[in-house]
């Protein structure tokens, strides 16, 4: 309705070129029938009680839409077909997400052929171009997938965040399959490697910081004699922390201490410790 009452007064001002011989020949050229028929109608819809003032504020109403240009409604509309769109796209991006990671944790990391294909087939996925996106795996996507490989598996976002950092590439930054490859072995080994962290914390006395320092140094030196880029290789350092080890580590450690006053070391210290030694053994694929 509210286009037809526009037409009419439209009308009014485009014919002015033109005189018109008679009344009807003027009402009907400048278009006044159509905006007092939708005026009319529009009373008949509301029914005010006081006509005469809907009237007014109804043409007021008019004059300024026509005044502005009708911009404001356009931007309006501009804007809300955005935010559609981006929802849109939102949502699609969380349905490969979810496919994507679907396809990882098909397979363990360990058996290496079945994970190489199904990050294989997760790249794939991720690379499709979709609404307003071309195809190609843009860092935007790559980064939120890391970012959920680690959450699904266990590991708090503070965490998680500094290896984040270290992996990620810029939003608009093409992303090579090597690189992929790379980063998601090394969350999904990082997120085994805080599990065991965690449950060799749980294995220590209560809160015990000598004892804590202790298995921290043996996670350090199971590291560093691993020695190798490969974070699937990072796996070694926990076949290396054998209880008979750990023992050792811990009976030396509180001999060494002897008479030294107790300290003690909360969980979330460790697992910061933990996380901050596989995090800075991690080396980028050029």
């Amino acid at each position: 309705m509210a286009n037809a009452l526009q037409s009419g007064v439209v009308a009014m001002t485009d014919s002015r070129s033109s005189k018109p011989d008679t009344d009807t020949e003027f009402l009907t050229q400048v278009g006044a029938g159509a905006v007092l028929r939708g005026a009319l109608l529009k009373l008949l819809e509301v029914r005010s009680e006081d006509p005469i003032g809907f009237l007014a504020d109804h043409f007021g109403n008019l004059a300024q839409s026509l005044e502005n240009g009708d911009s404001g409604s356009a931007v309006e509309g501009d804007k809300k077909k955005q935010h559609q769109q981006q929802a849109l796209q939102s949502s699609e991006e969380q349905n490969q997400h979810a496919r994507a990671l679907w396809h990882l944790t098909q397979a363990h990391h360990s058996q290496r052929s079945a994970f190489n294909n199904n990050v294989a087939v997760a790249f794939s996925l991720l690379s499709r171009g979709g609404r307003k996106r071309k195809p190609g795996l843009k860092g935007r996507m790559y980064t939120e997938l890391l970012r959920r490989v680690c959450r699904d598996g266990g590991v708090a976002e503070p965490v998680s965040a500094p290896l984040i950092k270290k992996l990620h590439c810029q939003d608009h930054e093409a992303v090579p399959f090597d690189l992929f490859r790379h980063a998601v072995l090394t969350c999904f080994v990082f997120a085994d490697f805080m599990r065991k962290s965690r449950s060799l914390f749980e294995t220590v006395s209560p809160s015990d910081g000598i004892l804590c320092r202790a298995v921290l140094g043996s996670l350090r030196d199971a590291l560093e004699t691993t020695g190798c880029s490969d974070p699937a290789r990072y796996l070694e350092a926990s076949a290396k922390l054998t209880p008979g080890r750990l023992a050792q580590a811990m009976d030396r450690a509180q001999t060494l201490a002897s008479g030294t006053p107790s300290t003690l070391m909360g969980q979330e210290e460790f697992i910061e410790e933990a996380s901050a030694l596989f995090i800075s053994r991690v080396k980028l694929v050029s």
